[in-house]
């Protein structure tokens, strides 16, 4: 398994925040691990180390045949990646792992290595498998995230929380659009009413581009303690968890760039209700009207982001229904299914 990411091993989820990208390759290599495979993972130019059992080794070409040799996003990590083992081409025993929107494929950096490579590409979601070029000649197999502990062990049920929403999102995704929403309609509906916000660059591991790109809405959230807005820093997942089960439900616009959005997966699986809009992957994580609401304009999503942070009633039932559906697949799923296409 190769990445450009950063070298983070599952271990890391507990004691730093981290984005969805970054949390699935280590908890796949995890389950791979767990599952008795010999495993090798490749990332950065550091010589090779053993971190949470797992060894490391630098993107460099060779080694020896692979069954499987998986590429974390961008095809040209194939170069660096062994053979696979046995078959012609090694179609099937490539797999090249999509996280973001598909249409960067269409550049020549990264479509002439994939046609070289020629490997089985998966995707999260039907939404996401949407988003590949039409004329791509592989089609997608789709196979959904996980959430990692403790979301993985779902929730207790609980009585109805304060009227504290939350939002655990990139805050360049739809942020601003919510602080004007909750400012204007939500708030002078329920006006003892507070939205939390944990977010920040520090999930994507500090990235200055996304740090100085997201100043300007972090610092107008950081001045809007009168409307109730609080501003916190991103949180690693076992304190995440605690704060997503104290709130009373989540508030996401969504972005036309999600292609799962596991904040929304772990809000559900501790059994918090969500008002989200049609926007990206995002209407996959809820079932309508079931577990959360997918609003298909403003005035909707202003309706039922009022309604359950005031209704005891209708919250107490999405809550009950969320946590009825159960956090979804294990990573020791998710593996199972990626071994299977190297079958």
């Amino acid at each position: 398994m190769a990445t450009e990411g950063p070298r983070i091993g599952a271990s890391a989820l507990a004691t730093q925040p981290l984005g969805g990208a970054e949390s699935a390759f280590a908890l796949l290599a995890q389950a791979f691990a767990e599952r008795g495979h010999a495993l090798e993972l490749r990332a950065g130019v550091a010589p090779a180390e053993l971190r949470d059992g797992l060894r490391w080794a630098p993107l460099a070409p060779g080694g020896a045949p692979a069954d499987l040799v998986l590429a974390n996003r961008l095809p040209r990590l194939f170069r660096v990646l062994p053979a696979p083992a046995a078959r012609p081409r090694g179609r099937g025993r490539r797999i090249l792992w999509l996280h973001n929107p598909g249409g960067y494929l269409r550049k020549p950096r990264h479509l002439l290595p994939l046609l070289a490579a020629w490997p089985r590409i998966v995707t999260l979601g039907a939404s996401h498998a949407g988003t590949l070029p039409g004329w791509l000649p592989l089609a997608p197999t789709i196979i959904p995230l996980a959430v990692a502990a403790p979301f993985d062990a779902g929730a207790a049920p609980r009585p109805p929380p304060p009227p504290v929403a939350i939002f655990t999102s990139n805050p360049l995704r739809g942020l601003d659009w919510l602080l004007d929403l909750w400012v204007a309609r939500i708030l002078p509906l329920v006006p003892s009413a507070q939205l939390h916000l944990y977010t920040g660059a520090a999930t994507y591991g500090g990235d200055a581009r996304l740090a100085a790109r997201a100043a300007p809405v972090l610092a107008r959230a950081a001045a809007m303690e009168r409307a109730g807005v609080r501003l916190f820093a991103p949180l690693p997942r076992p304190a995440l968890a605690a704060r997503l089960s104290e709130a009373r439900l989540m508030l996401y616009r969504g972005d036309p760039g999600e292609t799962f959005c596991l904040a929304l997966a772990e809000a559900q699986a501790i059994g918090l209700p969500c008002v989200v809009t049609a926007l990206g992957a995002v209407p996959e994580r809820i079932e309508q009207g079931i577990t959360g609401v997918v609003a298909a304009t403003e005035d909707a999503f202003v309706t039922a982001a009022t309604r359950l942070l005031a209704d005891d009633a209708i919250w107490s039932q999405l809550h009950a229904n969320a946590l009825a559906r159960g956090p979804g697949l294990s990573w020791d799923e998710v593996a199972a299914r990626f071994e299977a296409l190297a079958a």
